[in-house]
């Protein structure tokens, strides 16, 4: 292929409001509304590819404000380079903008999408099409009451989940009788623990002890403290038998080569919104070299950042746990095409890049 055809020659974002079905409660944190960005790249030969930017500022301290302000300056940096050269485009806007990943984020995905339909291949074979299959996420129940909580748990278990993250952190008295309420409700679930770095590390003990108890199953705890604490994180481990997820923890490759070597964590949550692209790939790649497992996540996305991540567990293998569910915590989907849930599950699919479209809003800005 000439490469110049692939030259990218115009980036559009645009807002995007799509309501959250229950208040998207953590211990950090409330949202009512996911507040995104979405973005198309277009091509010299007219190829277009779709990004999303999913700012969660509870968590990562980016607005919708801050990334549309870094995307204005993110968009010229791209403009005139081939989408073939998306890893060194991934390396140019960390350094141009190391503090809005999710910004980055949209743009890298948009400039792949691109890339992918020129050439003609899913976006999962970009990364080896290694572990191409139907494969079951999680369900996130956020902090609420006791009737809201077992009023959410009975309607996904309905519809065949199994495996549900609750959120907790914020009183750990009720987070145990909430779980506990929810395990004796449904039979045959399973449990991951997502503190939010809410916990402290004895209350952390005390929850896990708490679950132990009711006789609940605790597949994970996920980042129960805060994100520096990597020595708590280890003696939760040691003492609760429980593995670890790091999240908040690994923003970056060197936060996950300190897990690594500090023996913090048993899996490394990836999230592109957290890192970017590029180094996602990097950080999941040394994960798995380093002997630890993998789980994959994100913010408030749509399927289009989501379908960034399910191109990576497609591509790359190795992921055991899957957190790709906030499409389904969404009111509704703007986006057309791509991959789709059946229950739990989701299914690949075969056409070019991510297969999906949104059309823009009126207010959309154009960089070219």
């Amino acid at each position: 292929m000439d490469d110049m055809t692939e030259t990218i020659r115009k980036v559009e974002f645009w807002p995007v409001d799509v309501p959250i079905t229950d208040p998207f409660v953590v211990a950090t944190g409330a949202r009512m509304v996911a507040e995104n960005v979405f973005l198309r790249v277009t091509l010299a030969n007219g190829t277009e590819g779709y990004g999303e930017a999913a700012p969660f500022p509870e968590v990562g301290g980016e607005t919708r404000g801050s990334c549309l302000v870094a995307l204005h300056q993110l968009s010229k940096t791209v403009l005139g380079r081939s989408a073939s050269s998306y890893k060194e485009i991934g390396r140019v806007l960390s350094e141009q903008a190391l503090t809005h990943p999710a910004a980055r984020c949209g743009l890298e995905t948009a400039v792949i999408d691109a890339y992918c339909r020129a050439s003609n291949i899913p976006m999962w074979q970009l990364w080896g099409g290694a572990d191409v299959r139907a494969r079951e996420t999680d369900i996130t129940i956020p902090i609420a009451d006791f009737d809201k909580t077992l009023s959410l748990a009975h309607g996904w278990y309905a519809k065949g989940f199994r495996l549900f993250k609750m959120k907790v952190g914020k009183d750990v008295e009720s987070d145990i009788l909430r779980l506990g309420a929810v395990h004796h409700a449904l039979p045959g679930i399973s449990f991951i623990g997502d503190g939010n770095q809410g916990f402290s590390r004895q209350d952390c003990l005390t929850f896990a002890r708490g679950v132990k108890t009711f006789g609940g199953t605790m597949v994970l705890l996920e980042q129960p403290v805060v994100r520096d604490d990597l020595d708590s994180m280890a003696a939760i481990r040691r003492e609760t038998g429980i593995p670890v997820a790091a999240d908040e923890s690994v923003r970056s490759l060197a936060d996950a080569q300190e897990v690594v070597a500090r023996g913090a964590a048993d899996y490394v949550n990836i999230k592109i919104m957290k890192t970017g692209v590029a180094e996602a790939v990097e950080i999941a790649s040394f994960t798995k070299a380093s002997g630890l497992k993998l789980m994959i996540g994100g913010m408030v996305e749509t399927r289009v950042a989501m379908g960034c991540s399910f191109s990576l567990v497609l591509g790359l293998g190795g992921f055991e746990v899957l957190d790709l569910d906030t499409p389904l915590l969404l009111a509704n989907d703007p986006v057309t095409g791509g991959y789709r849930y059946v229950g739990p599950r989701l299914q690949p699919w075969v056409r070019p890049g991510l297969d999906m479209a949104s059309e823009p809003s009126s207010n959309v800005t154009i960089i070219e």
